[in-house]
């Protein structure tokens, strides 16, 4: 394998093809992405491209699937490398229908989880199972209760780590049932109809205490067992769950679509893991013999205390394996006992009901509420992005819980409640942690007075020594090459070609790895480094913005923010204008994006700087619309060519139609004013869709690609060149 070889994907589908690149760009291997085998042609004659893997999308029938395979069967490029298929819902092709070129497949729904690591079995089934991948495979599988790693975690290290395609784990039938349970099941192909247990005699068997190998009992599987038939399985085994007296607790079924290598080894692997489930499925049998009260409150359906620590661990897991930050609030009623004190548990219960379906309201169906007190909630946002997106749903409960609460009889309370919020993994990565800082934070809120909401705070003096260091080590960041400048397109909304860019500035600390902007940029502010680190953001995307142009000729726009203390320096303007005249940049292609929270009043020079810029031939934007607390009289006055809708609000279409409507209104004033409209955010297509059809201009997101190295970007220029002489 070269160690220069990329990967071809091949789909029609733009979307798709976005999928596919996100996956696959971590492997930080060259990506060429092509709609059609002709395209591909191109590309591979143009670039050169030694390839390691071939991923191409059937999205049609098996006819064109064969036409497709056969041209791409004469490009030498493609030939003795792996070819993984991707099948679509919009294709009529079935898994046995696929050409005999195809090496392995999945459905485009498994994209994120599966495709790099079917991409690696592909590599690793050139040698095969040996010894020391079972020993590695066992280390990793903890020999205590599921509780430890679930059912689900240990049977994707089979899959992963042995080879296989089909994997199910069964429980025995409990006293008084007649079928067993299926406590966990992976298949990689399509969702289909199962044979039920009943109708599964291999399931049985091993039920029964046998332990199964096909092909060794091929006669008496593959004829009579529909599952087996059904999933076209050529390896398969099966082996009985025991406990310490020899009876079965459950059966772990495994198969592959191939041979499954040394078979022995397969099964001495299963064997070890079938014990960890065995004892796995004692334990949680006890657990749940000695275990009275319910998983959900009785009195408003939420996840009661026990549930919901049990589903915060599972979030912290996932956090940990995926790299995503969520947000964790604890919300307590101001002066509920007097409530019940004055007026009986009674009503007291009815309006606990009334404060949890706005609580639930206010949240998406992604994140999680639960009842964690009497009169105490506590939510988990997933996917948190930045703080302010979490205050702005807190403020939204904040406001929910203060409107009167209507009872049954008529009654009507007026209602408060504070909160506290902390986050993963910002402020703690153990959920005990996370909770007591969330309690410290709600503590916070009410001694301000109550009714508000509170974000942790690390103690004066933490934050005081975090802070030095990082503003010592952000001094050394540029010479030490530390600061990185990565490009996200934008998009026209109508023909989605590409019309602009914005620079974005990254730090990677050498210890902590990738510092947010939302921390460091204020510690730039705050020393001045903002100034020198902003002049060369700009020297640094201006230079390649020309290259590109030079290379390309797209006339593409270059969007860099400017910070208040930048927009304060009265040699602003000398810097844009030398800046531009070194690096030979066409003013008119470069806009400076202008936060909307800057004040017009308390920040000095910046309507001179600003009119200036307009006067050097430059673009003006606000930046994170809707945000701040600009008036129409600030956006009258200020010299803007550009409103840059902020993400939070586009994130939420077809979530909430107060953003919805903020949207809209921000589309029709921008128009009114004569400003174009950028949005921010667009990451599904029915975003597209609303602002397309609410008449937005252009589009930033990751619908359609998230921030770039210059190098990438390069590539996606270069295809797009290809695209347009295929055409």
């Amino acid at each position: 394998m070269s160690k220069g070889a990329g990967i071809l994907v091949v789909a029609m589908q733009r979307e798709l093809r976005r999928r596919l690149f996100d996956a696959l760009d971590r492997q930080e291997r060259p990506i060429l992405l092509a709609r059609d085998t002709a395209h591909a042609a191109i590309l591979l004659e143009s670039e050169h491209q030694p390839l390691d893997l071939l991923v191409i999308a059937f999205e049609q029938d098996e006819r064109a699937a064969q036409d497709a395979c056969r041209h791409l069967r004469n490009i030498p490029a493609c030939t003795g490398i792996p070819w993984m298929a991707v099948l679509t819902d919009d294709g009529t092709i079935q898994p046995a229908q696929l050409p005999p070129e195809v090496d392995d497949w999945l459905h485009h729904t498994r994209i994120d989880e599966e495709l790099v690591e079917r991409w690696r079995r592909l590599r690793r089934a050139q040698t095969g199972i040996h010894p020391g991948t079972v020993l590695a495979l066992l280390a990793r599988l903890p020999h205590s209760d599921l509780g430890d790693m679930s059912a689900g975690e240990a049977g994707r290290l089979l899959i992963d780590e042995l080879g296989l395609d089909y994997l199910a784990l069964w429980s025995a039938p409990a006293e008084g049932e007649d079928a067993p349970t299926q406590q966990f099941h992976w298949w990689r192909g399509n969702e289909q109809d199962w044979p039920p247990a009943a109708a599964q005699p291999a399931l049985h068997q091993v039920l029964n205490g046998e332990t199964l190998r096909h092909p060794r009992d091929a006669l008496r599987m593959t004829g009579q067992d529909p599952l087996v038939r059904q999933l076209g399985l050529h390896g398969f085994i099966g082996v009985p769950l025991l406990d310490e007296q020899r009876h079965v607790l459950g059966a772990l079924l495994a198969g592959a679509c191939q041979p499954l290598g040394d078979e022995d080894l397969v099964e001495s692997a299963l064997r070890s893991v079938a014990a960890h489930f065995a004892h796995g499925l004692e334990l949680r049998s006890d657990r749940s013999r000695s275990r009275s009260e319910s998983l959900f409150d009785p009195l408003t359906g939420l996840p009661n205390r026990l549930l919901f620590d049990d589903r915060l661990e599972t979030t912290i897991r996932e956090a940990c394996r995926t790299g995503e930050c969520f947000a964790l609030l604890i919300i307590d009623l101001d002066g509920f006992k007097a409530i019940n004190d004055s007026l009986g548990r009674t009503k007291g219960d009815q309006a606990l009901v009334v404060v949890a379906r706005r609580v639930e309201a206010s949240v998406r169906e992604s994140d999680t509420v639960a009842r964690h007190g009497s009169d105490e909630f506590v939510v988990v946002l997933r996917h948190i992005f930045r703080n302010r997106d979490v205050a702005r749903i807190a403020e939204k409960i904040v406001h929910a819980l203060n409107l009167p609460l209507q009872l049954q009889d008529g009654t009507e309370l007026q209602t408060s409640a504070s909160m506290g919020i902390s986050f993963f993994p910002d402020d703690a990565t153990a959920a005990e942690t996370l909770l007591r800082h969330a309690e410290e934070a709600m503590c916070a809120a009410q001694a301000m007075g109550r009714n508000n909401f509170h974000f942790h705070d690390v103690s004066p003096e933490q934050a005081r020594q975090q802070s030095l260091v990082l503003k010592s080590r952000l001094r050394h960041a540029e010479q030490n090459n530390e600061l990185q400048v990565l490009y996200q397109p934008q998009v026209d909304a109508l023909t989605e070609d590409i019309v602009g860019m914005e620079a974005l500035l990254r730090w990677e600390h050498p210890q902590l790895g990738a510092i947010d902007p939302g921390f460091f940029i204020p510690l730039a502010e705050e020393t001045g480094l903002i100034v020198p680190i902003g002049e060369w953001l700009l020297r640094t995307a201006c230079q390649q913005a020309q290259a590109w142009e030079r290379q390309y000729g797209l006339r593409l726009r270059l969007g860099v923010n400017l910070s208040a203390v930048q927009l304060m320096e009265p040699q602003l303007l000398d810097l844009v204008a030398g800046v531009l005249q070194e690096t030979g940049l066409e003013p008119g292609l470069l806009e400076m994006e202008v936060t909307e929270s800057i004040s017009i009043k308390q920040t000095p020079n910046l309507m001179e700087n600003l009119h200036g810029l307009h006067r050097l031939g430059c673009h003006v934007a606000i930046d994170d619309f809707g945000t701040g607390a600009a008036s129409l009289d600030y956006l009258r006055n200020l010299p803007a060519d550009r409103i840059k809708i902020d993400q939070s609000f586009v994130r939420n279409i077809g979530v909430d139609p107060d953003d919805e409507a903020i949207v809209r209104a921000t589309i029709e004033m921008a128009h009114q004013l004569n400003r174009g409209v950028v949005a921010e955010g667009v990451e599904f297509e029915q975003h597209l869709q609303f602002l397309r059809a609410n008449g937005c201009d252009e589009l930033q997101g990751y619908l359609f690609c998230r921030p770039l190295t210059a190098a990438k970007f390069d590539l996606l220029m270069s295809e797009r060149r290809n695209l347009l002489a295929a055409d």
